[in-house]
Order: structure tokens, then sequence, then C-alpha cells
């Protein structure tokens, strides 16, 4: 069915269009024309279109304890990192199938709501709660399939490879739903996921290892090695200092050295956090051509450190944005904390700034969906393509610093001022998965959540 719908603007990769026509057919752009009137028939939006943002990195079940862990009650015992895992843990213990179906589906359409239209799923979650798998060996990766198909976005499923509980050390009772003890058992699961991604057309499986510390080497190296580059491969890499100390006491390297020197990383590889990086670390995935998965919002709340951001880039290296653990939705908040962390330790305003081209919040949004891109397995040659499906986060044109705004300053006003509250809706496949800020399924997900955290009694 064909269908018309006219944008006040239209951001593409070479800046922004006036006045804008796409006419699209069952939701994949037909024509675009620029600087022109609504014909007959005509969905006229007041409001700006971006491309729809690209979250490369979830873990959709921490979205149940979104904060629950600032209660500090005074035990003594320090609250990092390493204690919230220890609560995260907890909370997989209990969580069956249906139930991550439910909130998977809340999260999604929060993301939506917010602008997303694609997610990357790191999904370690995989079996029953003593370690027993299904008889579907997907079956958790597949309710989050339908989590996203409900939601109305398209989700890169990437099932990790979890073998260990730290650095040659077995995996404890708490990690025994994550774990494929062999590269076989890795594989069985990667083919299972291969086959619950067929169930949805916006669904594609990807490949990866939880991190240095949770397979052993001569695993990693042949997973590595056997690896066809067509897929996108992900993995959470140097987060933590205690993981720098634990990598170094080990392999005698940190763990991004380590990676440099026994994979061949290329640009099909997404590194997640990178957080605590040397010169030579910064170089080398920057020659490489792997790109970095940055979580602003998770980062800040678990108090990772900060990325090495103005060095990488000045390596032209690329990166993305992910959620994380959720305890923020909003893409055009986490490029501010990314932006503004990187002012505080460079004393700079230019954490965005391109040679030549001085639009922080064009090229900021256009880093983190061109590398976005990539981090689901999905081309990246334009932000809107006739023949590529039309998906678009729209911001109302009517807010008074939108409407008083030049093209010239639009970008900038759009990333550094506004949030979900101005957002029109968000289009996927050419439908309105959230309208005036109300997702299309709205009701209904929310008691199905609602009703599983109450019973699972985790935020009580």
């Amino acid at each position: 069915m064909e269908k018309h719908i006219f944008f006040k603007g239209l951001l593409t990769e070479h800046g922004w269009l006036s006045n804008t026509l796409i006419t699209t057919e069952n939701g994949i752009i037909k024509n675009i024309e620029a600087n022109t009137s609504p014909v007959h028939d005509t969905e006229v939006v007041e409001g700006y279109a971006l491309p729809g943002f690209q979250n490369a990195h979830s873990h959709a079940f921490q979205y149940a304890m979104a904060g629950l862990a600032e209660l500090h009650e005074g035990t003594g015992i320090p609250d990092d990192f390493w204690s919230w895992r220890t609560a995260m843990y907890e909370l997989a213990l209990t969580i069956s199938p249906e139930q991550l179906e439910a909130i998977a589906t809340q999260l999604y359409t929060e993301m939506v709501r917010h602008g997303y239209t694609a997610v990357t799923e790191f999904h370690y979650l995989h079996h029953q709660p003593d370690g027993t798998p299904y008889d579907n060996l997907a079956e958790m990766g597949l309710r989050l399939v339908n989590a996203a198909k409900k939601a109305g976005l398209h989700i890169t499923l990437v099932p990790m490879f979890y073998q260990k509980g730290g650095f040659g050390m077995e995996p404890s009772k708490n990690q025994a739903r994550f774990i494929s003890d062999t590269i076989e058992d890795y594989y069985n699961l990667l083919e299972a996921t291969k086959k619950a991604c067929q169930t949805y057309e916006h669904a594609i499986c990807g490949i990866g290892i939880h991190s240095l510390r949770a397979v052993c080497a001569e695993d990693i190296i042949q997973l590595t090695e056997e690896y066809k580059g067509d897929t996108p491969f992900h993995l959470h890499i140097a987060e933590q200092l205690k993981e720098i100390d634990d990598c170094i006491a080990f392999y005698g390297k940190r763990p991004v050295q380590w990676l440099l020197d026994n994979v061949n990383l290329d640009n099909n590889f997404h590194l997640v956090h990178a957080t605590h990086l040397d010169d030579a670390e910064v170089q080398g995935i920057a020659s490489s051509g792997a790109h970095v998965v940055l979580c602003p919002s998770t980062e800040g709340n678990l108090g990772d450190g900060i990325f090495r951001l103005h060095d990488f880039k000045n390596l032209n290296g690329s990166w993305s944005i992910g959620t994380d653990s959720h305890i923020g939705l909003n893409p055009l908040e986490e490029l501010r904390i990314l932006d503004y962390g990187q002012r505080l330790t460079t004393h700079k305003r230019t954490s965005f700034y391109t040679q030549g081209y001085g639009d922080s919040g064009f090229n900021a949004i256009n880093m983190m969906w061109k590398s976005g891109r990539k981090a689901m397995g999905l081309q990246s040659e334009a932000f809107f393509k006739i023949g590529e499906p039309l998906n678009a986060a729209v911001i109302n044109a009517t807010h008074p610093l939108i409407a008083t705004s030049s093209t010239k300053h639009l970008s900038n006003t759009i990333v550094y001022t506004q949030d979900a509250s101005n957002m029109l809706g968000t289009l996927f496949n050419g439908k309105w998965m959230v309208k005036d800020g109300k997702h299309i399924h709205k009701n209904t997900v929310e008691i199905d959540f609602v009703k599983t955290l109450l019973t699972l009694k985790s935020r009580l």
C-alpha cells in the first residue's frame, strides 16, 4: 500500500532537507523529494525526522532492577561494580522465559518511545536456573525476539559464549544460567539462536564472547579464527580496573593488548566499554578498524570510568551508543553524558568536533548511527534510502527552541536540549509505533510488566 508522509525537515548524512515528502510502499521508501508541498492524501507531520537511533548494547533483563542499586544500607561492604553484579546475578536466577519476555517487551517499547528503532541484545541468560538447558536451547533468546516484534524494532540477538567464572576460575552457582561448557556447546546455542531469529523478519543473529575473563584463551582464539565475518562480533572488555589487574596477573598483559596480540580484529568487531586503555591500546583498536560501544549512563552509574574518546576520535576511531543496564534510555542524554564527561577531563568543548566540520550535534548523530548500524549487522550507507524501510525518530517542530532555530543550529538544539517529552513519535517500517508519546501497545505491555515485577518481588 502506497503512503505519503510530509516532514518539515529530514536529516540526511549530508545535512537537513526542508519540506520533505516521502513516499513509501508497505513501509519501504520509494521516493524522497525535498522543498516541495504535500500531495493529495498526504499525512502532514509538523516535525523533524531523524534516522531511528541504534541501541548497540542491551541486557534486557537488567531493566527490572533499574534504580534498585542506589540504596546503601551501611553494611560496610564497598558498593561498586562487583557488588552490583552480585545483585544482578540474584535477579537473573529468578526470571522465567515468560517473565523475560514481559520485561523485554516493556523495555523495548520504552526504547521505541525514545526514538530507538534497533537494538543489539547482548544475551547470556540462556538456561534454567540450575544450568539445565531448555528443550529449545534458544528459548530465552526466542522470548527476546518476540518482545522486539511486539515493540516494533529491529533486534540483533547476540548469544554470548560464557564459560568461566573469571580468569582461570570455574563458574559459580549464580552463573549457571549463562554457561556453555565447550565451544561445541556454544555453536549449538548459536545455531538454535539463528532459528529463533527466523521467526521475525527484523531479527538477525550475531556472535560473541562475554569477556576475556569468561572464556578460556584457546576457545577465544578458535572461535575468532573460525569466525567468517558475516555477522557482528561483540564482547565486553576493559570495563573495570580490577579486570585490568586480574588479566595482567593471569595473562601477563592488559585485556585489549592480549586481544590485539591474539585476534585479527577488523571492523566487524564491537568492543563494549573499553574504558581503561593505554596509548598502544587506543592506537591498536583504531588501527584495526574495530568499533567501541559506549554506554555512558551505565558506565557512569557503575563508576566504570571515562573512555578516551578525544584520543580515539583523533585516530579516526568509530563508536556507537548502548544503554546496557538501562538506568537511562534517552539516546540524546547518552550523547550529552559522553560529551560532558570528556569536557571535564580535556577542558575543551570539542568532543564531537571533526576537522573542517564543527557541527557537534550532527557529528554525534552521524557517528552513533553509522557505527550503530555496523553493530546491528545492517547497511549504513544513508540515513534514509530508497529501497530501505522508513525508520525515524520525529522531533516536535513547534517546541519553542526548535521552532526558532534555523537548520544551521537544528542538530545541536536537538542533541543538547531535547528529550522524549518532545518526541512526536517513532516510525518503524513506515508505521507509527509511538505517536504523541504513547506506544500502540502501551496498555497491555505495561499490565504484563507490572504483574511480572510484582510476582518477582524484586522491587519491594
